[in-house]
């Protein structure tokens, strides 16, 4: 399994729930590996990479590639997203939000998807593998804290989600979305707790695990007949 987005929240607790289940895992992230991963190959198994550069994709895949034994990739978890903040950490809107983020936002967050998935096909293809693109309940919803241009990246993510199972699904390789809503990680926006209070139905934030339990039903046989599905793991907020 290759993940990118991998040094914290969601990304880290995907590594660890695959790591118990026997997988071999590549990780990619813009970070160096931390030394707070501690499953078994961390270091070996991560590649530093910048997916804001569209032009190092190719770059990337070959790396992948030469990491595999059998030239197979059973699933790839496009888990990379940025959401640039303003001052004091506030909303970016339409008026706040200028051409460098727009492009640096949907490179990182959508067009590399696209790219990397189309780099690793022949991979993806020998597996039968499995794509799953992390999206978010912004994607179809205004949202007080996340700003214009990762909800546009984010709903767009969506499209291509279906634009993938459609066009891959034929060659066995199956593609589907989770959308997470309020999740427990290491950084919250100040007011989620009146957020979830007021619109998530079970009254509490998601887990990092709760997302990578469904990652990885979707990376597996139990899922085998799930093509270009989005699934809310929000508490009923989006209800």
């Amino acid at each position: 399994m290759l993940l990118t987005g991998a040094s914290r929240g969601i990304g880290h607790a995907t590594v660890k729930l695959f790591m118990e289940h026997g997988w071999r895992i590549l990780t990619v992230s813009r970070q160096p590996f931390s030394e707070e991963c501690r499953w078994p190959s961390a270091r070996e198994s991560h590649i530093q990479a910048d997916l804001e550069d569209l032009d190092s994709i190719d770059a990337l895949a070959a790396i992948v590639r030469e990491r595999l034994p059998s030239g197979k990739l059973a699933a790839l978890v496009n888990n990379a997203g940025i959401s640039p903040k303003g001052p004091g950490g506030s909303r970016l809107g339409v008026t706040d939000t200028d051409a460098a983020t727009w492009s640096r936002v949907l490179n990182v967050n959508l067009i590399s998807t696209a790219l990397l998935a189309r780099a690793l096909m022949p991979e993806l293809k020998a597996a039968q593998g499995s794509i799953v693109n992390v999206t978010s309940i912004v994607g179809s919803r205004v949202h007080p804290f996340a700003g214009v241009a990762y909800a546009a990246s984010k709903a767009g993510l969506a499209a291509l989600t279906r634009e993938m199972a459609h066009e891959f699904g034929p060659m066995g390789v199956r593609a589907n979305a989770i959308a997470p809503g309020e999740i427990d990680t290491a950084i919250l926006s100040p007011g989620t707790a009146d957020l979830v209070s007021a619109q998530v139905p079970m009254n509490r934030l998601g887990t990092t695990r709760e997302v990578a339990q469904t990652i990885y039903f979707l990376c597996t046989e139990a899922s085998s007949y799930i093509n270009g599905a989005e699934i809310h793991i929000n508490g009923g907020q989006h209800v």
